[in-house]
């Protein structure tokens, strides 16, 4: 349960932003895209290591620098 306190004389927009903000990082609806479709365990691994390899390039061409 999300709760946004809302100091006095704040108007709705701001609290309604806070709300919206902290929703987003629940990840709530990250997750019930995700779920809409089924992604075989192979595919899922083979993503999964693809952005491995994207993120030790990344790594290693900052160390270069």
């Amino acid at each position: 349960m999300l709760i946004v306190q809302v100091k006095e004389g704040e108007s709705i927009e701001k609290a309604l932003k806070k709300f919206k903000k902290k929703f987003e990082k629940t990840g709530v609806v990250k997750e019930l895209r995700e779920r809409q479709k089924f992604t075989k365990p192979s595919v899922a691994r083979r993503e999964e290591i693809i952005h491995a390899r994207y993120k030790q390039q990344l790594q290693a061409g900052e160390a270069a620098e």
